[in-house]
């Protein structure tokens, strides 16, 4: 099979936003005077969107829809200024990207993360890459649904088995499964290689430059 086109999920994929995730987040919390979390812990509170993120950083005697509708206006707002502060590309991704537009291979990004952040990070960090940056919009079009992954498909006027679906968590291989795409795990990323295998990777690459050889 000939791939013609990539889909990237972005965090823990192709960028490495922990940091910023975590610090915007702990800032809330301090202000609340609620217990912070370490970067570790963010490691499993990221995939889901900031909304769940947020959920699981506040505490369970905290934990409303009020609470979480409150404290993620306050997180998204405070995310917004510093969402490229520390936020970086993983090495060699810049690398990969390059040899992928040179070989007209179509780029898109589909994250979790808001559109409106999922925008701004890959056009400050990626600009000219990708022609469709989607983020969540709609609770009900979030990861795993394919909808979107769909959609940037037949935008491309390509079949869905012609594209690969790459991603670092349970939820980027089930999305691909799920939109009938080629699913492939990043080990560099917030989760480790036997999730990835279990959740239906049919491949895991180590670095960017592997998937060079996929394709």
């Amino acid at each position: 099979m000939k791939y013609k086109g990539i889909i990237f999920d972005l965090d823990g994929t192709l960028v490495n936003s922990l940091e910023d995730i975590s610090d915007a987040m702990n800032t809330v919390l301090t202000g609340l005077n609620y217990p912070t979390h370490t970067y570790d812990t963010y490691q499993y509170f990221i995939g889901s969107g900031l909304r769940n993120l947020v959920s699981k950083a506040l505490p369970a005697s905290n934990n409303t829809e009020t609470d979480i509708e409150n404290c993620f206006n306050c997180m998204v707002t405070e995310y917004r200024e510093f969402c490229t502060f520390k936020t970086k590309p993983y090495a060699g991704i810049v690398k990969l990207l390059d040899h992928l537009a040179s070989q007209n291979i179509k780029l898109a990004v589909f994250s979790n993360k808001a559109d409106e952040l999922t925008k701004k990070i890959t056009s400050e960090i990626f600009p000219d890459y990708f022609d469709s940056a989607i983020g969540l919009s709609k609770e009900e079009l979030k990861k795993p649904n394919p909808s979107e992954a769909l959609a940037i498909a037949k935008k491309w006027n390509l079949n869905p088995e012609e594209i690969l679906f790459i991603g670092d968590s349970d939820i980027d291989m089930q999305t691909a499964i799920n939109a009938n795409m080629f699913p492939v795990g990043v080990s560099w990323g917030y989760r480790i290689e036997a999730e990835l295998i279990a959740s239906g990777a049919k491949m895991v690459i180590n670095n960017p430059a592997d998937l060079i050889e996929i394709l």
